[in-house]
């Protein structure tokens, strides 16, 4: 079956039905954990009178927990079939979730559950995850591996820049867990739409070890930590993103306690950005046809943390405001810019037989360096001050380009592989449509 034949296009290129299946797969899912954005807090704090340490130990404990729990499953997902895995990964999620309103509904609903919740989605996530890099590789060839990543990051910046209103307005209509119920929905048809990918899907080349050894553990990692090319995007991406995130909460308790902001106000200032990403994902694949992948990789990778130090000098007001919606917008078109370039790159420079592992590794670096400066920051502030602790993370972001790749070393072993979509009977399926692995999301 022709990938370039079929349904699927978009900005005037196909890349078949096939592909079609899993993005319109990713952007249910993904709008519908957009819709769900802080759902969990919400519900803590609405339905269970939860403290602000217990709501910020949910979110750290989640995230870390399902990173952890998440480090045997990327050699596992490896040597099996990746569709299958994303199928059940979602169907999990979505059982998981769904308990949450059902226990509401029976006035059963406890912290302890929202905890477990957390922990189990965190670690499918990453699972799912790890798959689809696989997946992806295999649908589309690799010339457009870069156009197939900037649709994902496009959908991305859509869901986030109209799923927390609409899910904030179906809160004040029906209730604090409706965005879960329906978050959990969404999950269930996104493997309805993995499941109508169609088309066989073989073993891979290698077969699963008779029992796991502490090597194929840390294989993601040995693999990145001596790899030339990914080495550097490695460290780079994963403290950005950490710095970045880190910085969110402090935002918040910034605008909307000392300034005074209007929750309304704070939420416009954080979607209407999201058109930069918009425009970033449309940009990306022509600037690489102009100027080269490594030129426009570094070049945004440069460009997309020179904003953030300008959030320290918000004021009250319009003024205020408008400072905080310019600095996203350039922030994030950017990163529009850089996340599907890097992650073609890092899909490129895997090899099929390590995708999986490359992109556990990644992952679970990436949840557990940002729970850490999270919680890092969170005191720094309490010491220093909101503006400082903003500032001096923006000033340490100004530093990370040092840790970009000083010049391009090539594709890579792996580079070759998925080239012809379908029809590589030895190629191993994965596609990577999410925030956390560099092709979605403000911090990718």
């Amino acid at each position: 079956m022709s990938g370039v034949t079929e349904s699927g296009v978009t900005g005037g290129r196909s890349l078949g039905r096939r592909f079609g299946w899993l993005w319109a797969a990713y952007a249910v899912s993904t709008f519908g954990t957009r819709l769900a954005f802080d759902a969990f807090p919400l519900i803590a704090v609405l339905v269970l009178d939860a403290g602000p340490a217990q709501v910020a130990a949910l979110a750290a404990a989640g995230l870390a927990v399902g990173a952890v729990v998440a480090v045997p499953l990327g050699p596992w997902v490896e040597f099996r079939r990746k569709r299958p895995v994303m199928i059940a990964t979602d169907l999990i999620r979505c059982a998981v979730l769904l308990t949450v309103p059902v226990a509401f509904a029976f006035g059963r609903l406890g912290f302890a559950q929202l905890l477990v919740v957390s922990v189990v989605v965190a670690a499918a996530d990453i699972t799912f995850r790890a798959a689809a890099g696989s997946c992806l590789k295999s649908l589309v060839r690799r010339e457009d591996l870069l156009t197939a990543n900037g649709r994902f990051e496009a959908t991305s910046w859509t869901a986030t820049m109209f799923g927390p209103p609409v899910g904030g307005a179906a809160i004040g209509l029906f209730g604090p867990v409706v965005t879960v119920a329906v978050d959990a929905v969404s999950y269930l048809l996104s493997a309805l739409g993995i499941r109508a990918i169609g088309g066989g899907e073989p073993l891979p080349k290698h077969t699963a070890p008779d029992r796991m050894r502490s090597r194929d553990l840390l294989e993601g990692w040995r693999f990145v930590l001596t790899s030339p090319g990914l080495r550097p995007l490695f460290f780079n991406t994963v403290l950005v993103n950490g710095l970045i995130m880190a910085t969110a909460p402090l935002l918040a308790v910034l605008m909307l306690g000392d300034l005074g902001f209007a929750p309304w106000q704070y939420g416009l200032a954080f979607a209407v950005p999201c058109v930069g990403g918009l425009i970033g994902s449309r940009l990306a694949g022509p600037l690489v046809a102009r100027f080269g992948e490594h030129r426009v990789l570094v070049t945004s990778g440069v460009l997309r943390v020179c904003w953030p130090v300008g959030l320290a000098f918000v004021g009250p007001g319009v003024p205020g405001l408008v400072l905080v919606m310019a600095v996203e917008f350039a922030l994030i078109t950017s990163v529009g810019v850089y996340n599907p370039v890097f992650a073609t790159r890092r899909l490129e420079l895997a090899p099929p037989d390590r995708v999986a592992r490359t992109l556990t590794a990644w992952t679970i670096s990436g949840k557990l360096t940002t729970a850490a400066l999270t919680a890092l920051w969170g005191l720094l502030a309490s010491l220093t001050g909101l503006r400082t602790a903003v500032a001096l993370a923006g000033v340490l972001l100004l530093a990370t380009p040092l840790l970009l790749p000083r010049r391009d070393r090539g594709h890579g072993p792996g580079s070759g592989q998925g080239s012809d979509s379908a029809s590589d009977p030895n190629s191993s399926a994965d596609p990577d449509p999410d925030p956390a692995t560099g092709a979605a999301g403000p911090a990718a």
